[in-house]
């Protein structure tokens, strides 16, 4: 049984290895992106509705040791966020061993690289400039702005205790950050200047704690994870959360995306410790084994 499961476990890391040789990296709406270990991969949206596990990219920390100070490498051993940006030509990835950076997918070039001590998500934000959220560290529990244009240096810092969740809400011109027992709501403050800084508007108590992921369903509504509940928050008025149904009883959900118009739903649950082997998904059903990668998140693309 031992020999059959582990020609299985090498059967898959294979196929995925091979397929995305052949892959041409073009990120296209409804595909998933994936991360876990020193690793991000792209899987083909349709396919996976399928069961099927079809890889068109993939990129490995290691790719890019002559683009990075030495240092990096193994800050970027423990990838979490691999967010899609900039009309699917990019990706924001994070990492909690300590880093974040900007990478263009057709080419692997690094465009913008940073030591953020645990970081779990970030997003980009008006004028060519980041947002991470870093989680417990003690040089982390913050939320971190840069300028693409100049890696490394940090432009503007507020703490955040174990922050985990960025994302730009361009309809209400606000960043919403997520902590352990609250969202936070910032404004830009002198955005064009050389000290641009972010202005609390509104916190948010969580109605459970543990905030762990933070995505966008519209410009009005978001999905938040926390330890033991999956919740939809109405960011309208003043605010407010409800059960998100499919997933409201669900713990320790690492990263929920919704698309409200089909319903679809994609996600990750940890099921080993902090990690999963798998990727889940709803309307349609599915679940793609990936038991090759520690998976912590899955994004798709808009």
């Amino acid at each position: 049984m031992m020999n059959k499961m582990f020609f299985i476990t090498l059967f898959v890391g294979l196929f995925i290895h091979i397929s995305c040789i052949a892959g041409d990296g073009v990120l296209q709406a409804g595909d998933l992106i994936a991360c876990g270990d020193d690793q991000v991969f792209i899987l083909d949206g349709k396919a996976a509705e399928k069961n099927v596990v079809k890889c068109k990219w993939t990129w490995r920390a290691s790719e890019s040791k002559n683009q990075l100070p030495a240092a990096y490498q193994p800050l970027l051993a423990t990838l979490d966020e691999c967010k899609p940006v900039d009309g699917n030509t990019k990706l924001l990835i994070t990492s909690s061993s300590g880093a974040t950076v900007l990478l263009d997918i057709a080419s692997k070039k690094v465009l913008f690289y940073a030591k953020t001590p645990m970081a779990h998500s970030a997003d980009l934000l008006p004028g060519n400039r980041i947002a991470v959220a870093n989680s417990t560290h003690e040089l982390g529990n913050s939320l971190e702005i840069y300028d693409i244009g100049t890696s490394e240096r940090v432009i503007y810092k507020d703490s955040l205790y174990s922050g985990h969740g960025v994302v730009w809400n361009e309809s209400r011109k606000q960043l919403l950050a997520l902590g352990f027992d609250e969202l936070r709501a910032y404004e830009l403050v002198n955005w064009s200047s050389e000290k641009p800084a972010l202005k609390l508007v509104k916190s948010y108590k969580l109605p459970d704690d543990g905030g762990h992921d933070l995505s966008k369903v519209d410009e009005s509504h978001f999905i938040v994870s926390t330890h033991h509940h999956v919740w939809l928050f109405h960011d309208t008025g003043e605010g407010f959360f409800e059960p998100f149904t499919p997933l409201a009883n669900r713990v320790n959900v690492k990263s929920a995306n919704y698309n409200q118009d089909t319903g679809k739903l994609v996600y990750t649950i940890a099921e080993q410790s902090w990690w999963t082997f798998n990727i889940y998904g709803q309307t349609p059903a599915f679940t793609l084994p990936i038991p090759s990668i520690r998976l912590y998140k899955v994004r798709v693309a808009p």
